[in-house]
């Protein structure tokens, strides 16, 4: 009798056996959709671990012949990891008003914190090395109930891209009707977690998963595929708008494991309030109707293909140069002295000849080979961005280091923008860990800030100030205003060249006297001209500089006169003397070393480069003053 009403009340939920059922069809429809994509990821991996030769082999090739594998490819790939671990992000958060200016700062100190308990510096190197290779990396931003000793906390991964699956012909993965996560958990750990499917597991089964070409043999025979099903559901609210619920549901085939719609606490909030599915696309170059994208790998495997092959040739004629001989039946030679380069004697008998005995003459290879495998070589660099000077090596010469400087300035402008795609990624990454922090942070936790003087500090946050926030206009109706922030990404990990032309700036600033409060309007107008990282900061330094100044010349005159006033009353003129020498014991101005007689140089890109007193700076002016023509 229990055991029908069971059944009666699960048909009468809103997902049930019916619905993953459809989920299932539209499961496969997908991977369908996105066989041709998958195809291709399998292909970057085998490229990536130089297993190439497998992949366009031919029938008419010749299981004798070399097959080199060349690293160019390889090489390329581990410097674009390289440009992405250099510039590791660091979040800046913003408040979109006045009122969240203190609780934008806390978010600012709190968030890279919980990054660093992530391990999302781990996640950042995963995800840095799908980007270039495969074209897509993707993070999956989730809540984990199982972390902090069940206290639960916010988990963020490197989400593969062969086991997630989306709506084919979409570009914004936002927009896709449902979205779909694969893993195989082993069969007795799930009927631990889930009792009510004991009995009830298909062991392997319909596999959808995508599979890599593994070297070891993986068993899968006590494996359940488990499916995560991510979907959303519009309402309509009273004043018109529209709001969306995202729903989250865990199924076996044939069997609901969880669903947040069948779930009376989150039936109607959804399992993530922010409405939006917990992947972040961070694409390479990106492709029409998809959100995924296409990667330097892809682009570089062609030239890589025909440079092994250019090798297979050329080792080939280097393998048949061995001199090889035509020997006539009976010619009478010792064939085991003749072979051994040890002797000098070789005994025969009869009469040797070229006509018995003659040396096989080698093919020679033409020098039009050589110059298509460098012609290739080259093509790879150039596509890939990869260039000499980009890896700190030269060539032609090139020996000043103002002008290899200048060179990987110049030729960084290909990593820039792959790595501001990146930030743009990480961005969004930020704002739903924000939510996730707005939405589950209900009791206080305390994180360890470390100071800008190196001391820790500790913080106590939880998602009170998060939440809507009561206003009242004016008497009329209250209406509750959610706090929203703006997320500004920069590197937290510079490359020396860069930390160093930022050190020779700070030095150039304090040189030429821009941190005086004497002169702070002027160094103000001066600093507002200039371009550079961190401008903000300096300008708001300059400012509090003034101010400060300001304020204490003020003071310094009402101290004045007040001990005019005392030495008038009292008749100690001794009083107004030693408050003149402590006024007068002020700061000294940095002297201004600026000389108006002075021309500036500018280079071919419009940069000025007269007062640089760098090193680089010095062997560029050597350099320029070398081969100018006078």
């Amino acid at each position: 009798m229990q055991t029908q009403q069971a059944m009666r009340a699960q048909q009468n939920l809103p997902i049930g056996e019916k619905q993953i059922g459809e989920a299932m069809e539209r499961l496969r429809k997908y991977k369908t959709g996105k066989a041709a994509l998958d195809e291709r990821v399998v292909n970057a991996e085998e490229w990536w671990k130089n297993n190439h030769w497998e992949r366009f082999g031919s029938e008419s090739s010749n299981e004798n012949d070399p097959e080199p594998v060349s690293a160019w490819l390889f090489n390329s790939i581990i410097n674009k990891h390289a440009d992405f671990m250099d510039n590791y992000p660091c979040p800046a958060i913003l408040p979109r008003e006045e009122s969240d200016e203190e609780l934008a700062k806390i978010l600012t100190e709190v968030v890279p914190v919980i990054l660093e308990q992530n391990k999302y510096d781990s996640t950042y190197n995963e995800c840095s090395w799908d980007k270039p290779k495969t074209g897509t990396a993707i993070y999956g931003v989730f809540w984990n109930p199982e972390k902090e000793n069940g206290l639960g906390d916010i988990d963020i991964r490197c989400q593969d891209i062969m086991n997630i699956y989306w709506e084919p012909g979409i570009k914004d993965i936002q927009r896709s009707r449902d979205i779909f996560t694969t893993e195989l958990v082993d069969a007795e750990e799930l009927e631990y977690l889930y009792p009510q499917v004991k009995g009830k597991i298909q062991k392997t089964g319909e596999v959808v998963k995508s599979e890599y070409i593994y070297e070891e043999n993986i068993d899968t025979s006590q494996k359940v595929q488990v499916i995560d099903w991510y979907y959303k559901i519009k309402t309509r609210l009273e004043n018109g708008g529209i709001k969306t619920i995202l729903h989250y549901c865990k199924f076996i085939p044939g069997t609901v494991l969880y669903s947040s719609e069948n779930d009376p606490k989150t039936a109607q909030t959804g399992w993530y309030e922010h409405g939006k599915y917990p992947f972040v696309f961070d694409v390479m170059f990106p492709e029409k109707g998809s959100p995924a994208g296409f990667g330097y790998l892809d682009v570089m495997a062609n030239p890589q293909e025909y440079i092994d092959k250019l090798d297979q040739i050329i080792l080939k004629c280097s393998v048949l140069n061995r001199p090889r001989f035509f020997v006539q039946e009976g010619v009478g030679i010792n064939e085991e002295e003749f072979a051994d380069l040890k002797r000098d004697l070789i005994h025969v008998s009869g009469n040797v000849d070229t006509t018995r005995l003659r040396q096989i003459d080698p093919p020679q290879l033409s020098n039009y080979v050589i110059e298509m495998r460098n012609a290739k070589i080259e093509e790879l660099k150039e596509t890939s961005g990869n260039r000499d000077f980009s890896q700190g090596s030269t060539t032609s010469g090139v020996t000043a280091a103002s002008a290899i400087a200048a060179l990987q300035e110049a030729g960084s402008k290909l990593s820039r923008d792959m790595i501001k795609g990146s930030y743009i990624a990480h961005a969004e990454v930020v704002t739903l860990t924000i939510e996730l922090i707005r939405q589950f942070y209900d009791l206080p936790r305390c994180f360890r800030i470390t100071q800008p003087n190196g001391d820790a500090g500790y913080v106590q946050m939880d998602n009170t100030q998060l939440q809507p926030q009561p206003m009242d206009m004016q008497g009329e109706d209250i209406f509750a205003r959610k706090p929203y922030f703006d997320i500004k990404v920069s590197a937290q990990k510079a490359s020396p060249y860069s930390r160093i032309a930022n050190n020779e700036l700070a030095k150039e600033l304090f040189g030429m006297g821009l941190f005086n409060p004497q002169i702070a309007d002027q160094a103000m107008a001066v600093v507002q001209m200039m371009d550079f990282d961190r401008r903000d900061e300096v300008m708001k330094k300059i400012q509090e500089n003034g101010t400060m100044y300001q304020k204490l010349q003020q003071m310094t005159q009402l101290l004045m006169q007040l001990a005019a006033m005392v030495t008038d009353f009292s008749g100690r003129p001794d009083l107004l003397a030693a408050v003149q020498s402590l006024t007068g014991a002020m700061p000294a101005m940095t002297d201004v070393q600026v000389d108006p007689s002075q021309n500036v140089k500018t280079n071919s890109l419009g940069e000025a480069t007269g007062m640089d007193t760098s090193t680089a700076g010095k062997a560029r002016d050597r350099a320029a003053s070398a081969t100018e023509v006078r």
